[in-house]
């Protein structure tokens, strides 16, 4: 998993308390990017495709599990993924929370 984490064919997310040895399994497991669930995946589910090119904007580093939105930025920033109808409801009472909405004309406040 390792090599193919490296190879940049998955994307490997652990829990930051958990450390970063390689033999620690990951909690969440992408490929490595967008056209790669086009091509190998029968189904591809728009919310999974959206968090993997969230993803790929970003070093594997600096992103984490949330246990409230779908990812933590650099241990700070919680961020929930989804479509224009995405509400602000599950990181509402959360510092530092943002709504990162496809299919939107023009963003406003945490939504964008």
């Amino acid at each position: 998993m390792e090599y193919l984490k490296r190879g940049r064919i998955f994307i490997l997310l652990r829990a930051k308390s958990r450390g970063d040895n390689i033999f620690v399994k990951p909690q969440k497991l992408y490929l490595g990017n967008t056209n790669l669930h086009y091509a190998y995946c029968e189904e591809t589910h728009i919310g999974t495709v959206r968090e993997v090119f969230f993803m790929s904007m970003f070093e594997e580093e600096h992103l984490e599990i949330s246990a409230s939105g779908d990812f933590l930025i650099e241990g700070k920033y919680t961020v929930e993924i989804g479509g224009k109808n995405k509400s602000f409801k599950q990181i509402q009472n959360i510092e530092n929370s943002f709504v990162v909405s496809a299919d939107m004309e023009v963003g406003s406040g945490s939504l964008y």
